[in-house]
């Protein structure tokens, strides 16, 4: 079945909706902090509730479409989205802005989750080329996202990029609405059992520990960022530019994995990723520990890290999927909220302590680092068994 170019418009602003909400507002952040007259940590905290929120989210939104159907379910996530949205532009208390944000988080976990399995359900025959045409326009939208939100909030203040989410929200429910309704197929295996067996899969464990982590090494900047560079003199307009150079990281790390994994095999392109991250996460700790003037010394090396993202994140998260053939819904669903999950405990970290954020981001990124490393020792099975508790049976039967 073909696709028209409305229904791939649809989509693809389905799928980005999550990143435009994380990332719109954080050149405001500043501006927020004086119209809410408090401190930086309690701005930044929104970040890690809404991840929280997401968090939550996911696992909540794949049951409810297996139950209701895509359609509706859809329409629901979207709808709350709009309202939380709506709410966060009249928010004047700190507890409304973090209360709303838990509430916008939970409703975009609708579109994040469905939006692929619509595609999975009606375009089976050309899915492929309808994934490869869309997740460029994911990875572009936290570079997009804030430099949108730094042109309203300069020209319109800080609340209308709330109001731009709301618009657009409002849209996405009307489309939905107009969308076909069809019937899920019921499930031959319980939600219980395809997790028990998914926790008990080295394999899988150990490739969305590393997906985790390594996602929380961009949380952990992405919290503390705006601080830092607010700290150093910049102002929003900077701060939003600084977002473009690592997307960019990020797609060129996509493009240069995929050639990778197709010449040399994913587990030697994996070792190297391994590799890359890890230097530019000690050049970031050893930075975050002086005083700086200028943000590249931070900047520089974490277009290395988005790098290697960008072509270890497809590595790790085919590897965790096939492990797991006979639930890949479920599968997608715990995946992503483990991933969200680590990420919100890292961006915690940062905002708790955003007045040195600087130091903290650094000391969160090489945690990540630690926690890379120990998914790949996990999933690895050749590394694994040296780690593993002997079988004492065995071992009175070898003596």
């Amino acid at each position: 079945m073909n696709i028209s170019k409305m229904q791939l418009v649809y989509l693809a602003a389905l799928s980005m909706l999550g990143f435009v909400a994380t990332d719109m507002y954080l050149p405001a952040f500043k501006a927020m902090e004086i119209d809410f007259m408090t401190g930086p940590e309690q701005i930044a905290l929104s970040l890690t509730v809404f991840l929280v929120g997401m968090a939550v989210g996911q696992l909540l939104w794949g049951l409810a479409s297996d139950k209701f159907g895509h359609r509706n379910t859809l329409a629901a996530g979207l709808a709350l989205f709009t309202l939380a949205s709506l709410g966060l532009a009249f928010s004047d208390q700190v507890w409304q802005l973090l209360s709303l944000r838990f509430v916008q988080a939970i409703g975009v976990c609708a579109p994040a989750v469905i939006w692929q399995a619509m595609v999975i359900k009606r375009y089976s025959s050309s899915s492929q080329q309808i994934f490869a045409t869309i997740m460029p326009l994911v990875a572009l939208s936290p570079a997009l996202a804030p430099q949108l939100g730094v042109v309203l909030a300069d020209n319109f203040g800080w609340h209308s990029i709330f109001v731009a989410l709301t618009l657009l929200g409002l849209v996405l429910v009307a489309t939905t609405m107009a969308q076909p309704s069809v019937a899920n197929e019921p499930k031959q295996s319980s939600v219980k059992s395809d997790i028990k067996h998914l926790l008990s899969s080295k394999t899988y464990l150990g490739n969305v520990m590393m997906f985790a982590t390594a996602s929380a090494a961009f949380f952990a900047y992405l919290t503390g960022m705006p601080e830092i560079m607010a700290q150093l003199g910049y102002d929003a307009k900077d701060i939003g530019m600084s977002f473009v150079p690592q997307t960019i990281a990020f797609m060129l790390g996509g493009y240069l994995g995929k050639v990778g994994v197709r010449k040399f095999g994913d587990e030697k392109v994996l070792r190297q990723l391994l590799g890359l991250f890890s230097v530019a996460a000690l050049l970031i700790f050893i930075a975050s520990q002086w005083q700086l003037t200028s943000i590249w010394p931070i900047l520089a090396p974490f277009c290395l890290i988005a790098v290697a993202n960008g072509a270890l994140y497809p590595i790790v998260v085919n590897r965790a999927l096939a492990s797991a053939k006979q639930s890949p819904a479920t599968a997608a669903g715990l995946q992503n909220s483990l991933q969200i999950t680590v990420s919100s405990l890292s961006s915690a970290l940062v905002a708790a302590l955003a007045s040195q954020a600087q130091a903290v981001t650094g000391i969160a990124i090489i945690l990540c680092m630690g926690g890379l490393w120990i998914g790949y020792v996990i999933s690895n099975r050749e590394l694994s068994k040296h780690f593993t508790t002997p079988d004492n049976a065995r071992v009175v039967s070898d003596e």
